[in-house]
């Protein structure tokens, strides 16, 4: 029996037919794998297959025998892996989080205070919630995130990157459109939309907001992410408050304006688990402060 024979086996299996098998999976003839599973249920000494008018059916025999082919084929690339690591140093990984849309700002400057490092390691990235990318730290999924910083979180340390204002979005063709800067009470009556428990943060800093001005603006639906809030906004004709880097996304159907006075803001951050000791990491946050150089300059 070879292993070609198992990977054949759990093909016709998980397509439900050798013609699909075939084509899709294993780029050979029919007539060729047939003759492949018929030699491999010889060698079995059971049969493991059979036709019916739904297509191609497992007996008790190839049920069985199914599972065992699986780990099979798993433990061989496993080996395989582990035969080309030990000839193979490994090379340093730096697992990078972004807050959703965050990315397309802070991903260039993560990458330009690496860059003499990039050669030399493996660099994944990923964008979530907020609250996912603390997850992922703690569990050491993540090195680094770009992020709000979390509540509750005592094995994390946050970093400021920048503080960002709170900016009102509404439709393009609302009544308030034309205006310059808008009031919360300017809003009051409008179909307010709020965060939901994707961004507990973001809410807890509109929440206060909210009850420090005296404005009572109860949302009727929830946001949960960026491509929501416009949505939302676009088809409700609503109105909600986001931080200014939404402005980034924006279609034509919605626009942003400043909050009069003196809005909320929030803070962007990097999170990390204190307890990480990756020599990546601990170089990526010796050159934090030129990042956060660039992004004051920037701004300013």
């Amino acid at each position: 029996m070879e292993l070609r024979h198992l990977r054949y086996f759990v093909a016709v299996a998980e397509e439900g037919s050798l013609t699909l098998a075939a084509e899709r999976r294993l780029h050979t003839a029919q007539p060729s794998l047939s003759r492949q599973i018929r030699d491999l249920e010889y060698e079995v000494g059971a049969q493991l297959l059979s036709r019916s008018v739904r297509g191609i059916e497992l007996t008790a025999g190839g049920r069985a025998f199914l599972e065992h082919a699986r780990l099979a084929l798993a433990q061989t690339e496993a080996a395989v892996e582990a035969a080309r690591r030990a000839v193979r140093p490994a090379r340093p990984s730096f697992a990078l989080g972004f807050l959703t849309g965050q990315e397309m700002d802070w991903l260039p400057e993560a990458m330009t205070i690496l860059k003499d490092e990039l050669p030399k390691i493996d660099v994944t990235v990923s964008s979530h919630y907020s609250r996912q990318l603390a997850d992922a730290l703690m569990r050491g999924k993540l090195d680094a995130a770009f992020m709000r910083p979390e509540a509750r979180m005592p094995d994390l340390e946050y970093k400021v990157v920048m503080t960002e204002p709170l900016v009102v979005i509404l439709p393009s063709d609302h009544r308030l459109a034309s205006r310059d800067v808008i009031s919360l009470q300017d809003i009051e009556g409008e179909v307010f939309l709020g965060m939901s428990d994707t961004a507990p943060t973001l809410q807890v800093i509109i929440d206060d907001y909210l009850k420090r001005s005296g404005v009572d603006l109860r949302p009727v639906h929830k946001i949960d992410n960026l491509g929501m809030a416009m949505s939302l906004v676009a088809s409700t004709r609503g109105v909600t408050l986001i931080p200014a880097y939404a402005r980034n996304f924006l279609p034509w159907s919605v626009i942003s304006r400043p909050l009069a006075g003196d809005p909320p803001t929030i803070d962007l951050v990097v999170g990390y688990n204190r307890a990480n000791s990756s020599p990546v990491l601990t170089l990526f946050l010796s050159r934090l402060d030129s990042l956060i150089s660039r992004c004051r300059t920037r701004s300013a």
